[in-house]
Formats: C-alpha cells, sequence, structure tokens
C-alpha cells in the first residue's frame, strides 16, 4: 500500500470518526450495497426460475403437440371406425339377404321334398301292387302251388305298436307253409323289428309261424344285421343278403 493510500485511509477514518454526515451517507452507501447485493441475488434466482419456466413452457409445448397428433389419430380412428360401421351395415344387409334367399331355397326343397315323398308313395303303392298282382299270377296261375293273399288284422291289444293298430301285411302265400312277404322302398333296422313283431303276432293269432321275407331296393347295413339275427330274409335289389 502507497502512502497516498495510507494517507487516504487515515484522512477517511478521521472523518468517520469527526464527520457525522460523512459518517451517515458511508452507512448508507453500505447499506444500499447489500440492497444491491440482495436484488443481484434475487435476480440470479428469478432468471432461474425463468429458465425453469421456459423449459417448462418447451415442455408444454412439446405435449400440445403430443396431444394435437393424439387428436388427429383420434380423428383418423374416428373415420376408420365409422368406415368399419358403414361397412358393417352392408354385410349385414348382406347376410339378411342371404338368410332370406336360404329361408326361400329351405322352403322350395321343402316342398320339393314333401313332392318327392308323395311321388315315392305313390310308386310303392304302385309298385307293390303291380308285385303283388305278379306273384298272384306266377305262384296261383302259372306253379298252382299255393294262394296269394292279403292278411289284414286289428290288433287291439297294440302287440305290434303298443296300442291298438291295423295290422296290414303285404302278401301271405301259403303252400304248406306260410311265407309273409314285406314289400318297402327302403328297409331300416327298425322296419325289421317292426316286421318280426307282426310275424309274432301272425303265429299268435293263427298258431302258425311264418317264415319272414322283406323285399326292397334298399337295405341299410345295421337292417340286414338286425334281420340275420332275428331270421328274417332280406331281398335287395336283384340278390338276396
Amino acid at each position: 500500500m502507497s502512502e497516498s493510500d495510507i494517507m487516504l485511509k487515515q484522512k477517511l477514518l478521521e472523518l468517520l470518526e469527526k464527520d457525522p454526515e460523512f459518517r451517515y451517507a458511508v452507512a448508507g452507501l453500505i447499506g444500499f450495497k447489500e440492497v444491491l447485493d440482495r436484488l443481484s441475488k434475487h435476480d440470479e434466482k428469478f432468471n432461474k426460475i425463468e429458465e425453469r419456466i421456459l423449459r417448462v413452457e418447451e415442455r408444454l409445448e412439446k405435449i400440445e403437440e403430443e396431444i394435437k397428433k393424439i387428436y388427429e389419430r383420434l380423428e383418423d380412428y374416428d373415420k376408420k371406425f365409422n368406415e368399419i360401421l358403414r361397412r358393417l351395415e352392408i354385410h349385414d344387409k348382406i347376410l339378411e339377404e342371404h338368410s332370406r334367399r336360404i329361408e326361400e331355397l329351405a322352403k322350395r326343397i321343402e316342398d320339393l321334398a314333401k313332392s318327392i315323398q308323395a311321388l315315392g308313395m305313390r310308386w310303392g303303392l304302385v309298385s307293390e301292387e303291380a308285385f303283388r298282382r305278379g306273384m298272384y299270377g306266377i305262384v296261383e296261375k302259372i306253379l298252382g302251388v299255393g294262394r296269394v293273399e292279403r292278411w289284414t288284422y286289428v290288433d287291439r291289444e297294440g302287440f305290434v305298436y303298443g296300442y291298438p293298430s291295423l295290422i296290414d301285411v303285404d302278401l301271405v302265400i301259403k303252400d304248406g307253409e306260410h311265407i309273409l312277404v314285406e314289400i318297402k322302398a327302403s328297409v331300416s333296422a327298425g322296419d325289421v323289428l317292426e316286421f318280426k313283431r307282426i310275424g309274432e303276432l301272425y303265429e299268435k293269432v293263427t298258431g302258425k309261424k311264418p317264415k319272414l321275407v322283406i323285399v326292397t331296393p334298399y337295405a341299410h347295413e345295421k337292417a340286414k344285421e338286425v334281420a340275420r339275427a332275428l331270421g328274417v330274409e332280406v331281398y335287395e335289389g336283384v340278390s338276396g343278403y
């Protein structure tokens, strides 16, 4: 420190000691400096807060951009969803139309089946009658070995079906032995069991055990199996089983 500095320092100290106004002025300056220092610190803190606010605002802007993108995507999804709903409505209409057509086809098939069934029943009756007349001519007129007739019986006890019913056997041939012949368009296992009961009823009524013969264009495999077990002869097509 130089002599001038030392002298200035001593002069200032004397003034502070002897001159109250100078002393108050210096004290005021010292207090103002503290205030300025505090303001400076507050400015630093404020600047930091501003920086944080700016960073938050930047983040908020990014979030707003993301939200905007989400809204845009949602709008696209809404459009796609509405398009899907529109297509589903079209598909529903198509399905309704298909269902209506299927119902119409089912009705036509049902009507056709009834027509075929009616035709089959009519043809079956005609065929049975033609067969019966043919057998009558062969057995009685040509061979002269027996008598062809039709056996009809009122089963009041329900022996065959479990309830009173009219039993009508297509053909009965008597020539030493009695043969019951059933002519059917097709034969199931139930038909064989039914015919077996008719044979048992015939034996119960007449006292004579008949031979059972079924003539058919088609017999189910189960029907053939049951027929073999019960001793019923099945003639399918042009050959027997």
